[in-house]
């Protein structure tokens, strides 16, 4: 009887267990640290992006290479199918400099569309992109964007139900700033809007924001400790809240109905704090960008709206680390409720991707420790 009861659990645990893996959620490859990794794994891989394929597979893409900006740096990417991951493969690679943040999408034909970054830094990137017709088991030759157009700088672009794609790009030369490109016919042209900034009259610290600050300037004043790769492995950096207002950049499109569009953008300010700015013409023209009560460590975020009309956003709940890594949902677009965390360990869980899946799923992605890129499934029905 014991013996019975004892194997209907095991049979059923191993059902869970089945069910889980095939979820795919989990590292989509060992990282160097693990002595597991396949040949030809990078030790340092980042800026992560997500797509839903047809037929329910998903597609996952980031760059990597010895370090962030090294030459050798280009883009990678993984399939899922019936919950295992495909060995990471090479999509695009820059003579002699580095490739950065990919992104990709679905243009209205169908299209599924790589674009990344190219350069020896953000200030001098140039947008480069390559297509694909067969859910990126093959991709065409690299084509670079027109000057003045770099395409989604980090998050996916927002395409509308007539087919605009609305995407956020930024740039960091100088003073930080967001702008918007915008096409009408699947990318072939391109108009853009901008710049779009906080001004600095709104970047006003709280007492959160105040005291990550001196907690960073005595940190500075405490004897040294032994020095870690910037960046690397469980190391936790500190991005403290800015002495001066830099700005805003990597902005993430939503709709919020109608052709009121807002994207939320990562913010290197004295404030700490997510900015959002607004759109009442289908994106076509934007207000300058003002905080809400979210903070944000200098990090990437990547928000959403689900089919219900919830807003959420992926991002580092902290004025100064990047952990922990957490979900906030809104009905409004301006009001979060922090309700799920998916990280809040040592170390850098950064740079997120986020996805409704046709089946309603929330599909995430993101830098784990900058060693490797998880990818994690949850269902609707877990979101508060």
């Amino acid at each position: 009887m014991k013996m019975a009861r004892w194997a209907a659990i095991a049979g059923l645990a191993a059902a869970l267990t089945g069910a889980l893996a095939q979820t795919g959620s989990g590292f989509i490859f060992q990282p160097v640290s693990s002595g597991h990794a396949l040949p030809g794994t990078q030790p340092d891989n980042h800026a992560s992006t997500v797509v839903e394929l047809k037929g329910g597979d998903v597609m996952a893409a980031w760059f990597g290479g010895t370090r962030e900006g090294a030459p050798d740096v280009a883009i990678y990417g993984a399939h899922l199918h019936q919950g295992v991951w495909s060995r990471p493969v090479e999509l695009a690679r820059a003579s002699g400099v580095a490739c950065w943040n990919p992104v990709l999408f679905h243009t209205r034909d169908g299209r599924l569309w790589l674009y990344y970054k190219y350069g020896t830094h953000p200030s001098n990137w140039k947008g480069a992109r390559k297509w694909s017709s067969d859910e990126g088991l093959t991709w065409s030759a690299a084509e670079d964007l027109p000057n003045g157009i770099l395409g989604p700088i980090k998050d996916k672009p927002l395409v509308l139900h007539d087919g605009t794609i609305v995407s956020g790009s930024s740039v960091e030369n100088g003073k930080w700033a967001a702008w918007i490109e915008r096409s009408t016919n699947d990318g072939a042209t391109w108009t853009s809007f901008g710049p779009i900034t906080v001004p600095d009259s709104l970047d006003i610290p709280n007492a959160a924001a105040l005291a990550a600050a001196a907690a960073a300037i005595a940190a500075q004043k405490a004897p040294p400790t032994p020095s870690e790769p910037d960046d690397a492995g469980p190391h936790t950096k500190l991005y403290p809240p800015s002495k001066t207002t830099v700005g805003i950049i990597q902005p993430t499109v939503v709709s919020m109905g109608g052709r009121h569009l807002r994207f939320y953008a990562r913010s290197r300010t004295r404030a700490a704090r997510i900015a959002v700015a607004d759109s009442m013409d289908a994106g076509v023209t934007w207000t300058q960008a003002h905080f809400i009560d979210l903070p944000n460590p200098n990090s990437g975020i990547d928000g959403v709206r689900l089919r219900d009309g919830r807003i959420v956003l992926i991002f580092n709940n902290s004025y100064d680390m990047r952990t922990p890594l957490n979900l906030a949902v809104s009905r409004d677009g301006e009001h979060f409720t922090v309700v799920k965390t998916l990280e809040d360990g040592p170390g850098q869980y950064s740079y997120p991707a986020i996805i409704q899946a046709a089946n309603g799923d929330l599909l995430m992605v993101y830098s784990w420790r900058r060693e490797t890129i998880k990818f994690v499934r949850m269902p609707l029905s877990d979101l508060p």
